[in-house]
């Protein structure tokens, strides 16, 4: 009698799912979000444009290496169309066969926090009141009146990021839930195998070189007050 083959031992062995630099950048979010939130409380205005820049820079490299990054860090590897979103939820998102990245409610999840992170940040360069030495980096492009909206609308939209960020709480924990672990993938980089997974392969290191010169040099430009718009 024939034996079956076994299993090469690759069939065992955990499958690379997130590289450095994404969960570097990904767990960087939930600590400068609270601090942000702190400096803005207590008038710490300088540390708050500080940490507000690094976010920035971080989300443009997030941008950049939605494009340039591995498979699983590419927006189209997870950014689905509504048919696949509507089949994903019709099978169940508890009974769906696991991917090795984001699913597709998952990856518009993502899509959207990263936006709404981005928009914040944005009306922080431009919001601000000069009198109280408040003021974004780009706050003399606008006059005193749109700052003066810019600015309560930064202060109010953080209550969505609040939001967002605790239904992306909630969506880890339904997983969770029915054993499907997402956090140990992100704080390891992978995952156990999954049948036809191949992982996400060689990290495009000169590519993300590239994406952090970028993202460095825009925060930078900003935090020298943007001198060419001066």
């Amino acid at each position: 009698m024939t034996e079956a083959p076994r299993p090469s031992l690759a069939a065992y062995r955990d499958i690379k799912v997130w590289d450095p630099l994404l969960r570097l950048t990904h767990w960087s979010f939930p600590l400068l979000i609270p601090a942000m939130w702190w400096t803005a409380e207590n008038d710490r205005w300088v540390l708050h444009k500080r940490l507000g820049l690094v976010l920035l820079g971080l989300l443009v490299f997030r941008i950049l290496w939605g494009f340039l990054g591995p498979e699983t860090a590419r927006f189209s590897s997870f950014v689905k169309g509504p048919a696949a979103v509507l089949a994903y939820l019709r099978r169940g998102a508890g009974g769906a066969r696991p991917t090795i990245g984001h699913s597709p409610l998952g990856g518009w999840s993502t899509l959207v926090l990263l936006a709404a992170m981005l928009f914040q940040v944005s009306l922080g360069l431009f919001a601000g009141d000069p009198f109280d030495d408040a003021t974004g980096p780009l706050n003399g492009l606008v006059g005193v009146a749109t700052a003066d909206t810019i600015t309560e609308v930064h202060e109010s939209f953080v209550w969505v990021i609040g939001t967002l960020v605790a239904l992306h709480l909630a969506a880890i924990t339904f997983y969770a839930v029915r054993g499907d672990d997402l956090l140990s993938p992100m704080v390891g980089g992978s995952r156990p195998p999954l049948t036809g997974g191949e992982g996400i392969g060689p990290v495009p290191w000169v590519k993300g070189l590239l994406a952090v010169g970028t993202a460095v040099g825009l925060a930078l430009w900003l935090a020298s007050g943007a001198p060419p718009l001066q």
